[in-house]
């Protein structure tokens, strides 16, 4: 069902064409490099960067299930239950903001979270670095990559960011057709793609190119388990709206991503539909943008195919053999 549609979508409009992702973006005192980005990619597979050498980077961001891990939530050390949901890395080199919660301004600060964070890798940071000025492959990799600086923490962080900034989705369905592949999307997703700009209003918090506005915002997802005193934005701005509010995901790939929202509590794409539909569950604080909209079997399940529409293929990936 995914992949299978007529050829028959109407030619998108120049209106259209502000949903074509741009040229990866510039980062000042981070280029680059075929050296920094293959360092990165060691590192982020590497399960010795953990204090137990039991996780890596890529314990919780596959890339087989779409560079996330198919859990509701993620498991951290010694397979601890975490309370938010694993977000995919996919297109993460668009993003603004990281993070469900925002807490992190760049893809660099990022990299080192899960290491630093107790319930994640709680990396021995002096282990660790030890371990990498002492192992000749990693030596002569960090000396390619940057090699006018130490073997620490932040390089580390600056290579896995490099690497994460080449996780790029942008040959879905959808995208084929803003090229002007007229029959990459079916009559489905194109009647999807007028609902979600519409109607059903997604547009609204999925903006263009990247499918999110990078904001924060409370759509009424029931709470639950170890998520119910999870506030959210709240925690980093203490500004009454953002309680409960969680960060808008962008929308690439997203079939390849279940369960969805921050608790995984929807594990379908309809799911997720139907969420929005009803104006969300837990009405505390719900975002002014939330409110029920009227939409029956066929246009759902057109806005469920345009969906998939922006997810492709599911493509093979070459692990790096470590050092």
């Amino acid at each position: 069902m995914a992949f299978a549609h007529q050829t028959d979508a109407p030619q998108p409009t120049k209106e259209d064409q502000q949903w074509i992702l741009p040229k990866l973006p510039e980062t000042a005192g981070n280029p680059l490099s075929d050296a920094s980005v293959s360092l990165g990619k060691t590192l982020f597979f590497d399960p010795r960067l953990s204090r137990n050498g039991n996780m890596s980077c890529a314990s919780c961001h596959n890339p087989s299930l779409g560079w996330s891990d198919g859990l509701k939530t993620a498991r951290g050390d010694h397979g601890k239950l975490l309370p938010r949901a694993t977000p995919t890395i996919t297109n993460v080199a668009y993003n603004k903001i990281l993070m469900w919660d925002g807490r992190h301004p760049s893809l660099e600060s990022q990299a080192l979270g899960p290491m630093e964070s107790k319930d994640e890798m709680n990396t021995d940071f002096d282990s660790v670095l030890g371990f990498l000025r002492s192992n000749s492959g990693y030596l002569d990799m960090f000396k390619k990559a940057y090699p006018d600086e130490d073997i620490n923490k932040f390089t580390m962080a600056k290579a896995i960011a490099n690497f994460q900034r080449t996780v790029v989705v942008n040959d879905t369905p959808f995208d084929r057709w803003l090229a002007g592949d007229k029959g990459a999307l079916s009559r489905s997703q194109w009647r999807g793609f007028q609902l979600f700009k519409g109607k059903a209003m997604c547009v609204t918090c999925h903006s263009a190119p990247n499918f999110t506005d990078s904001g924060f915002h409370n759509i009424g997802v029931s709470q639950f388990g170890g998520s119910a005193d999870d506030v959210g934005r709240y925690l980093i701005r203490k500004v009454k709206v953002n309680k409960g509010a969680f960060k808008t995901p962008p929308l690439r790939d997203i079939a390849n991503t279940a369960p969805y929202f921050r608790d995984g509590s929807s594990g379908t794409l309809i799911e997720v539909v139907d969420h929005y539909a009803r104006g969300g569950d837990d009405k505390t604080n719900l975002s002014p943008n939330m409110f029920p909209i009227e939409l029956n079997e066929l246009e759902k399940q057109d806005l469920v195919e345009f969906l998939y529409g922006l997810s492709a293929a599911p493509r093979s990936f070459d692990v790096p053999r470590l050092p």
